[in-house]
Formats: structure tokens, sequence, C-alpha cells
């Protein structure tokens, strides 16, 4: 499994219950039922899985355009979610 290469330069093992967690917490301000968000996490974490199992490292930067490309998308309500959350919170 890739090592993920955060902003900060440090590294750790890429995990997938992180990937479903962020992107359930970005569709928490959405009005779309828990089964769909669930469903929507699973298939975004399945796709990068897939693209980190091809690489040795990757960056945090990449794993996070990657995500937010497949939100646009699957289910683009919550993609603009987090883009709002992250423009409030920088």
């Amino acid at each position: 499994m890739a090592e993920v290469i955060k902003k900060d330069g440090a590294k750790e093992a890429f995990d997938a219950e992180k990937v479903k967690k962020t992107i359930l917490g970005a569709a928490q301000g959405t009005n779309l039922s828990d089964e769909r968000k669930n469903e929507v996490a699973e298939q975004v974490a399945a796709v990068i899985i897939a693209m980190t199992g091809e690489k040795q490292e990757i960056s945090s930067s990449e794993i996070k355009e990657k995500i937010l490309s497949e939100l646009d998308n699957i289910e683009p309500i919550i993609s603009e979610e987090w883009r709002k959350y992250e423009q409030e919170n920088k």
C-alpha cells in the first residue's frame, strides 16, 4: 500500500477509512440519505484505493484532487460542501 506524503513532508500509510470519513464529513452538510452518503463514500474510496495501489508514494494533495474530481462526477453537492468548508476554514 502507498505511503501518503502530507503537506508538511511527513509520511503515513494510506488509510482508506480516513478517505471515507472525510467524504462523510463533507456530506453532512447535504440532505442526502445516509445510505447515499455511504454509497458515495465507498465508491470514491474504491477509486482512491485503486489509484494508490499503483504507487509507492502519493501526495495528500493528489488524493484530494482525485476525491473531488470523483465527487464532482458522482455527487457534486458533496464536493461543493467540501470546497465551501475549505473556503470558510482557511
